[in-house]
């Protein structure tokens, strides 16, 4: 974790007046949903930490961004986890669900991980230019012997209705724009994409770094890195349990990562 990251969140929690520690209200527990790459990267080793040291019990239920900020809008979860920008989540949700009150969200950064494009182990490509990925992601380049490999189809494989990976490389790539590979695989959560592409060998998945390395699959170093922002996200401004989590989330992952 770079110190910059680590001082800004510092910042933001000193600029914003919160207080660490201890505890200024009873232990509750506290739902937080949404996004599976948010909590493979933090809740997976940081929960016993976070609960620690924010003085209150976690309920994490792993699924989407999106379904993430449905449930805090409709009111069954207490903090939503997001790993692309508010905006970028809520102008997709808006296409289907333009009747709630995205207006009332409130997002608070908590960190940020390289997003990783991983590959069978008996693919022999191991690096591709940010410019190439784009080809592949638009349908320009379809096989993989177009990138020095096997004289295979590439699938590309992502999550379905869309996703904090595939949110943050439309945003830092296509402007926006929807990805159209000519071959793609779909998944319904993050979590399933380095399951497929253990078992395709065409496969490239696009895929959040610690689910991939975990897996131990190969991922192409690429000449640009592209991140995605982990975010916590309250329906209005959080309460005082929903604030000192988003603190001790903060604070547990900076002195692990200094």
């Amino acid at each position: 974790m770079k110190i910059s990251l680590r001082l800004m969140g510092l910042s933001v929690l000193l600029t914003a007046g919160w207080v660490i520690f201890p505890t200024s209200c009873p232990a509750e527990t506290l739902t937080l949903q949404g996004s599976s790459t948010f909590n493979s990267y933090l809740m997976v080793p940081y929960q016993r930490d976070v609960e620690a040291a924010a003085g209150h019990t976690l309920k994490v239920i792993p699924s989407k961004s999106s379904i993430g900020l449905i449930a805090l809008l409709e009111g069954r979860a207490d903090l939503a986890m997001i790993s692309a920008s508010l905006e970028s989540e809520v102008e997709h949700l808006r296409v289907t669900r333009p009747d709630l009150p995205y207006h009332l969200l409130r997002s608070f950064l908590i960190s940020k991980v390289r997003v990783a494009f991983a590959v069978n182990q008996g693919n022999p490509v191991r690096s591709a230019t940010v410019a190439q990925i784009r080809q592949v992601l638009r349908g320009e380049i379809e096989n993989w012997r177009e990138l020095g490999g096997p004289d295979l189809p590439i699938q590309v494989v992502l999550v379905s209705n869309g996703g904090g990976v595939t949110r943050t490389i439309e945003d830092a790539i296509f402007e926006g724009q929807s990805i159209t590979p000519h071959h793609s695989i779909k998944v319904e959560f993050g979590s399933d994409v380095p399951k497929v592409v253990e078992q395709n060998r065409g496969a490239l998945g696009l895929a959040q770094l610690s689910e991939v390395q975990r897996h131990r699959l190969p991922d192409l170093r690429t000449d640009r890195l592209i991140e995605q922002y982990l975010y916590l996200v309250s329906l209005n401004d959080p309460s005082d349990a929903a604030r000192e989590v988003i603190a001790a989330t903060r604070h547990v992952l900076f002195d692990e990562n200094p």
